[in-house]
């Protein structure tokens, strides 16, 4: 059973294009677990109005899209759990080959094309416009991944929740990476599965230049570490 974990904040805008491109990729007894931080505009009559049984709505409790996603990560009843956004587009074959690619592992993260709000490609290749690092320890010098690319086996979830507390020192993305990359086996997929979409209301900078201080990304990387290490030993 696969379960996509999507946080949603006034997304009325693209949320029905990016649950369409995922719904028509799933089986009857998939879900959708949507996590939504109190949303003010039409974003959850559109999604009613879809009128789909796999979709189901929580309220996250706390502030922020980490916060979100591990909301909705607790809700999960699958053995296999993408993570989305609420703003993109699935590849029509992103569900089938990360199916594939985890038969044999326990996390994928996949490359994807950059699109404006109107759906013009600005970047051919996050992975090339990142430069990112194909390495465990590469990736924890210069983040390189995506949240919204990660799939994975449920069972990693034994180990990353609940996330490190410090919203500001640790994202959902990195963390579930590392996770993925250090306490299991992982792989890294060149295929470009979604069009990740930028625009002006995104509300994470999304691998780009984010202006912290050199001082913050080391405080940031020792706390990841720490507690990467801690769930090593205790879980």
């Amino acid at each position: 059973m696969i379960s996509v974990c999507l946080a949603t904040y006034n997304g009325e805008k693209y949320i029905k294009e990016q649950l369409l491109s995922i719904l028509k990729q799933l089986a009857k007894d998939d879900e959708i677990i949507i996590s939504d931080d109190h949303s003010t505009d039409g974003t959850l009559g559109i999604i009613e109005a879809l009128c789909d049984s796999r979709i189901s709505v929580f309220f996250n409790s706390e502030k922020g899209y980490t916060s979100n996603f591990e909301n909705a990560l607790r809700h999960i009843n699958g053995d296999i759990v993408f993570i989305s956004d609420q703003d993109d587009i699935w590849d029509s074959n992103k569900v089938e080959i990360c199916l594939e690619a985890l038969q044999s592992t326990d996390l994928v993260v996949s490359d994807c094309q950059l699109i404006n709000n109107q759906k013009e490609i600005i970047a051919p290749s996050y992975f090339e416009l990142r430069k990112v690092k194909k390495t465990s320890w590469g990736n924890l010098v210069k983040f390189g991944y995506l949240g919204c690319c990660l799939a994975f086996r449920s069972e990693l979830l034994k180990k990353a929740l609940p996330f490190p507390t410090n919203r500001q020192l640790c994202t959902h993305d990195n963390w579930l990476f590392l996770v993925g990359a250090f306490l299991y086996r992982h792989k890294v997929l060149d295929e470009r599965l979604i069009y990740y979409r930028r625009h002006d209301a995104n509300v994470s900078t999304g691998g780009q230049l984010s202006g912290k201080s050199q001082w913050f990304k080391i405080k940031y990387r020792v706390y990841l570490c720490f507690f990467l290490l801690k769930r090593s030993l205790i879980y």
